[in-house]
């Protein structure tokens, strides 16, 4: 593939044009790295200014991301969510053409702290049920999901394999699904725990989403706590996104 030197079109915007085509044919697929700006210079014979210019417009276009000592991506697929509704993980995947999978990664039964039966109410002595997952979206690990569940109610939990929707799990289980509530979202840097996880970098940037879910006889559900990978995920709040 060669550019056309004789073009009224720039040769920056030309090589532009063709970096988004071949993303567009699944040449570069999301999240794939893509050649070097030595690599393109000598595939496309043009200057690296050339190259460093056409890479930089589709950075700002948000079609290609740079991650800092690891090279130039094309910008992965984002998961797109209506933030004021009640939208589970797997739907939303659905919603956008991905396949959601979860895989376990912690669970055990405790006694909360005074902080925790603070954040959660009083459950007059009784234990509480931590279930950590990792939620995957075509198989891209995009959310650390930590949810705390009254023991006592929802120890059938203990027993799920819990590798699809959790609505759909507590629904089978005769849970009525009601509404959320003291939600919020922070901006975090992924830490070496979550990094490890969710197969990102040590201090990328992360969604924090706090949120009780109650049932429709106004008992809680859960205390959730999830990290979302932020480069692979957004909020939104209108209709039109």
């Amino acid at each position: 593939m060669e550019l056309n030197a004789s073009s009224t079109i720039s040769l920056f915007e030309q090589l532009k044009s063709m970096i988004k085509e071949q993303i567009v044919q699944g040449i570069y697929t999301s999240g794939q790295k893509i050649p070097t700006e030595v690599e393109l210079s000598e595939q496309y014979n043009v200057s690296r200014i050339t190259v460093r210019r056409a890479i930089e417009e589709l950075v700002k276009d948000g079609v290609l991301v740079k991650k800092q000592g690891k090279g130039t991506f094309v910008q992965e697929n984002k998961i797109t969510r209506k933030i004021e509704h009640t939208v589970s993980f797997s739907e939303a995947c659905l919603a956008n053409g991905m396949k959601p999978t979860s895989i376990i990664s912690k669970r055990k039964i405790f006694d909360p702290d005074a902080k925790l039966k603070d954040e959660m109410g009083s459950f007059n002595g009784q234990k509480v049920l931590y279930i950590q997952r990792i939620r995957y979206a075509d198989r891209i690990p995009v959310m650390c999901e930590n949810n705390y569940y009254p023991y006592e109610k929802y120890a059938f939990l203990m027993e799920e394999t819990l590798d699809t929707s959790l609505y759909e799990v507590l629904t089978n289980n005769d849970i009525q699904i009601g509404s959320p509530r003291d939600s919020y979202i922070d901006v975090l840097r992924a830490t070496n725990e979550m990094s490890k996880l969710l197969e990102i970098s040590i201090g990328e940037p992360l969604f924090y989403l706090h949120t009780k879910m109650y049932d429709t006889n106004n008992e809680l559900i859960h205390l959730g706590k999830q990290y979302i990978v932020g480069s692979r995920y957004r909020f939104y709040y209108d209709e039109d996104k």
